[in-house]
């Protein structure tokens, strides 16, 4: 892993006042969470594929609950139809660039059977889930440049502790603002019942318009040059261990839209913009033991916690993914600045 790359609370952009983050202030603050990248780099290549694993176990025998979100569904991700519908995730998440899905799903697929070689046979299918967005700016995207050993050396490099940010991974190519982007992530800490409960985040960012970039503290930075109209994506991956069931999950995945918003995001006509987010609290036996089983979930009016949470850790996700990337040129020689430099350059007065 390289050096930490710079983020938002080094440059003062988190207003007090909000929900403290977590030790790492990463989705892996999330315990049993990893993540893992693959970087691919060479001639006019710039993409990779980031993985999260909710946990270290058989997700296909044990699924977690989870919701999705489609803000705008200008998107080519596989898998969400099946967790809208059942409400559970029974893969590890993989991000990669629109042409790398089918790769991606392909191995988590392999994956699956290699563990359990009922799947498919003896058993269900498997519902692989795969998140991207169009890393074309900078990435020669035609060059199919992901392979299902990409989304294997991502899956085997997951891990705890602190995630690598910026330009690495599924982000190496993505862009946000007009500024180079890519992965970020952050945490809130919540409190309820005197209990302590924690909620992650971790994004793609590629998405807005140059020169809608809204800091929290009001400044609106903006990189030189031509406006270009809104063609970008944004992921969002949120998990928890508050128990709430899949309808709730949906819900509290619906909140990420208002960090985006606090942002400058108006999620244009050709933007995808999805949100999903898991709880590790409850977990699905893909084979049931009983014919009724119970859920644990949150009371309903207590339910503004995790949307706030929601909404803080996307937002500030979002910023730490800019702060981290450096600046990058695109295809077309147009130059992607780092908004780390331009915090520099026009410090807080």
């Amino acid at each position: 892993m390289s050096l930490p790359c710079p983020r938002a609370r080094d440059f003062g952009l988190i207003p007090p006042g909000r929900l403290p983050p977590g030790p790492l202030n990463a989705l892996t603050d999330l315990p049993g969470v990893a993540v893992g990248h693959r970087t691919i780099r060479r001639d006019g290549i710039a993409t990779g594929v980031t993985a999260i694993l909710p946990h270290g176990g058989d997700l296909f025998r044990e699924k977690i609950r989870a919701g999705v979100d489609i803000v705008n569904g200008f998107g080519k991700s596989a898998g969400l139809i099946q967790v809208r519908e059942l409400g559970t995730v029974e893969t590890p998440i993989l991000l990669t660039n629109t042409f790398g899905v089918g790769s991606c799903a392909d191995a988590l697929v392999r994956r699956a059977i290699a563990a359990n070689p009922s799947i498919g046979r003896a058993t269900a299918t498997v519902n692989p889930l795969v998140f991207e967005c169009n890393d074309g700016a900078i990435n020669d995207i035609q060059a199919l440049a992901v392979t299902g050993a990409d989304a294997y050396a991502a899956l085997e490099a997951a891990g705890p502790g602190p995630v690598e940010e910026g330009a690495v991974g599924a982000g190496t190519g993505m862009t946000a603002f007009g500024f180079k982007a890519g992965i970020g992530t952050a945490s809130r800490l919540m409190t309820l019942d005197g209990r302590a409960f924690t909620l992650g985040a971790l994004v793609l960012a590629n998405f807005g318009v140059p020169g809608d970039l809204v800091l929290p503290d009001g400044r609106r930075p903006g990189p030189d040059g031509a406006a270009v109209p809104e063609r970008g994506s944004v992921i969002v991956i949120l998990g928890t261990d508050l128990p709430l069931d899949d309808r709730q999950l949906a819900r509290v995945a619906r909140r990420a839209a208002a960090g985006l918003a606090r942002l400058g995001a108006f999620w244009g006509h050709g933007s995808g913009d999805i949100a999903l987010c898991f709880t590790t609290a409850d977990r699905v036996a893909h084979d049931a033991a009983a014919p009724f089983a119970a859920v644990t979930r949150i009371a309903e009016p207590l339910i503004d916690l995790p949307f706030r949470a929601a909404a803080e850790a996307t937002q500030e996700a979002v910023l730490n993914a800019l702060c981290a990337a450096p600046a990058t040129p695109g295809r077309d020689g147009r130059l992607f600045p780092s908004l780390s430099d331009w915090l520099r350059e026009d410090p807080i007065a």
